[in-house]
């Protein structure tokens, strides 16, 4: 029997790892021609060629040794800046007081214990100026009557009613809140305050709420504490950014009998094994309101991490908390009005527009770029130009 592991004189294994090898290399050369294997391996390149962590990898043991020395010097700037915002926070209590003689008067005009004088609510808008530009003095006199006629004949109500209520309608962050058997409760609230920590105590702030008698619960105020930390953390200084809200606490709302909106009462059917007899019991679950706000989710302080979905209740909590704070309570007739919101909303826009410009021009940049280089071959992808 002839023996085939030779041919010629050449091993049939070399032979077969030859015809592999070109086989390969064929292949390789196919892959290399298209333009979408290019891209992504142009891509891939680019992405581990400029990185910063892959550059600062390359830079020699004594310019890594001083770029330590400047992280130790942004660690202190970090403390620095953390105390920096503990002063913002005494500027803050300090004043908070100056404000509060005027939130006092707001409320006493809102609930009508105090009528405000002529001088006190005489304001011009845009189109009563526009109608002293014009010096109709004529019209001014007719609408003057007329409006005196419609006041005597039109009801006259105490204060401004449902004033925060209106807010909350007004504002989709709170609205998304409230549901409708929360709405009679929320038209007893007089007032809303902000309260900071007192000077030497840990920084935190106390939103409260307060009701005028109602027939749901006895307490006249409601309180929510939203714990702060404005320190660097240790283990990540760099993500220091100010003041965070770390924590909140809530209070005990005392409902009247069958009052409370936070449960409700299901009825269930029990089966007894033995006898077979059927029973009805009743039990509370809980139930979505706008009250349960006061009854906070607590952040884990053992050491165990939330789950997703209580961290996004806990950041929502924070992000309202916040919000109160910053814009509703100081602002409160402009939401009552919708022009805080009506602001709001064309800042937004104006972020939106600013962004679609932006990714204008860099699309302008990449035309320019293909002007200027004229050599590039027409069929490579728009992904492999070098950034």
């Amino acid at each position: 029997m002839a023996d085939n592991s030779f041919s010629d004189g050449v091993p049939a294994d070399s032979m077969e790892a030859a015809k592999n090898a070109s086989n390969t290399e064929k292949l390789t050369d196919q892959v290399m021609q298209n333009p979408q294997v290019l891209a992504a391996l142009q891509e891939r390149l680019d992405t581990v060629s400029h990185t910063p962590s892959s550059y600062i990898e390359t830079l020699p043991k004594a310019v890594k040794r001083r770029i330590n020395a400047l992280k130790q010097l942004q660690v202190r700037c970090a403390h620095i800046e953390a105390k920096f915002y503990e002063e913002v926070h005494d500027l803050e209590r300090k004043y908070a007081a100056l404000y509060q003689p005027l939130f006092d008067k707001r409320r006493e005009f809102i609930t009508g214990d105090v009528e405000p004088t002529d001088a006190e609510s005489e304001w011009h808008s845009e189109n009563e100026e526009e109608d002293k530009l014009a010096g109709d003095m004529k019209n001014k006199v007719v609408i003057a009557e007329k409006e005196a006629a419609a006041a005597a004949e039109e009801p006259n109500p105490k204060g401004i009613p449902e004033f925060w209520f209106t807010i909350f309608r007004n504002v989709d962050m709170l609205s998304e809140l409230v549901q409708e058997y929360d709405e009679p409760i929320l038209k007893h609230l007089q007032d809303i305050k902000v309260k900071f920590s007192d000077p030497g105590q840990p920084m935190s702030f106390v939103l409260e709420f307060h009701f005028e008698p109602n027939d749901y619960f006895t307490n006249p105020v409601l309180t929510k504490t939203y714990k702060m930390k404005s320190e660097p953390d240790k283990a990540d200084p760099f993500s220091f950014e100010g003041p965070e809200i770390v924590d909140c606490d809530g209070c005990t709302i005392d409902w009247k009998k069958g009052k409370n909106v936070t449960v409700k009462t299901i009825k269930k059917k029990q089966k007894h094994k033995g006898r077979g007899t059927v029973r009805t019991i009743t039990k509370q679950v809980p139930n979505e309101s706008f009250f349960n706000f006061f009854s906070p989710l607590k952040a884990s302080g053992d050491g165990e991490s939330l789950d997703e979905d209580s961290e996004f209740t806990l950041a929502s909590d924070f992000e309202i908390g916040h919000f109160f704070r910053e814009r509703i309570v100081p602002r409160a007739v402009l939401y009552f009005t919708g022009e805080a919101i009506e602001d709001d909303d064309n800042f937004e826009e104006g972020e939106e527009g600013e962004e679609e410009e932006l990714e204008g021009d860099e699309e302008g940049e990449e035309e320019e770029d293909a002007e200027v280089n004229p050599k590039k071959e027409p069929s490579q992808p728009a992904e492999c130009k070098q950034q």
